[in-house]
């Protein structure tokens, strides 16, 4: 990217330190295992997703290739942080360099804006389901879905081309620790040498505009949703709807409630602990948890994993 080559030519800073999680080296190796095993499993959940929807037939429908989708963002999403914190973990060092700590920053919350977008898209796809259902055949065909699933990785990538334009234009020339286990936005700005009050509101408003946005139309479409399960006779299908939309809605409450937390005001700098808890929470927590929550609720996925699971078991 040219853009990490023309940051501010004042800048002498060549690599940051990111200082984690300070603790003893007993702690350190006792978590590296523990997001060692969030990782691995991470990974297998929503990889067997990816794999069941592709191989079952019957699951080659909209809605389940938007899950596919999701399920294959959160792979990315979760790559894009965890294996650089555990090599930190076992690290002594801990230095990133600058150009890299801005394309992490840049791909990281690209995925982050992303996964808003996927939200959104899943709760178009179910208000149009559910709305609409004897016109869902006809709205929701495979190159609308294809056109929307590219819409949101584009969306969310370009998204992010302000901020991380805005950022690689900081000055730094003095302190380099990032106290954070990634290079988080609000962790960079308080090194920078001058203040930027400009850089921290544009972000600041860009990051309010698509948390906001995106849920606005998310709890506005399940509000269209519930209306008319509501209006279906008991038994019609009502149940299933209601699952599916709880599901959904769980994401949601995971993925939003933490990020409102933090990036809503990317400036704040009180209490750096509680700002990786959190952020773990939504970029390592809630990618482990979306493939449970999706699955446990869902009949054709947990039949299509029992088909999965049972071939690999013959296979072995």
């Amino acid at each position: 990217m040219t853009i990490l080559a023309n940051h501010n030519i004042s800048c002498t800073v060549s690599e940051f330190i990111l200082l984690g999680f300070p603790c003893s080296q007993e702690i350190e190796i006792l978590l590296f295992v523990l997001f060692s095993i969030i990782y691995v499993l991470t990974l297998m959940g929503n990889g067997t997703i990816v794999y069941a929807v592709w191989w079952d037939q019957q699951l080659h429908t909209p809605m389940y290739i938007l899950l596919a989708n999701f399920s294959f963002l959160e792979i990315c999403y979760i790559n894009s942080n965890v294996p650089n914190m555990l090599a930190n973990l076992l690290s002594k060092a801990k230095t990133i360099s600058y150009n890299g700590c801005i394309f992490q920053f840049y791909i990281f919350f690209s995925l982050c804006a992303t996964e808003l977008f996927f939200l959104a898209l899943l709760a178009f796809d179910r208000y149009v389901a559910i709305h609409h259902p004897l016109h869902y055949p006809t709205i929701m065909t495979g190159q609308l879905c294809a056109t929307l699933v590219s819409a949101c990785w584009v969306s969310g990538f370009l998204w992010l081309l302000t901020p991380v334009t805005l950022l690689s234009w900081v000055p730094f020339c003095g302190p380099n620790i990032i106290d954070h286990y990634l290079c988080d936005l609000g962790a960079m700005l308080v090194l920078s040498c001058t203040p930027v009050p400009k850089t921290t509101l544009t972000c600041g408003v860009l990051s309010t505009l698509i948390t906001f946005i995106t849920l606005i139309y998310i709890l506005g479409s399940y509000t269209q949703v519930l209306r008319a399960v509501l209006q279906l006779p008991k038994g019609s299908g009502r149940q299933k709807a209601f699952s599916t939309c709880a599901s959904h809605l769980a994401v949601v409450s995971l993925f939003y409630g933490s990020i409102m937390m933090m990036y809503v005001s990317p400036g704040s700098v009180s209490q750096p602990e509680m700002q990786k808890f959190i952020t773990l929470f939504y970029s390592v927590v809630t990618p482990l948890l979306n493939p449970m929550i999706y699955s446990f609720r869902n009949k054709e996925i947990k039949a299509a994993l029992r088909k999965v699971l049972g071939r690999i078991c013959i296979s072995f």
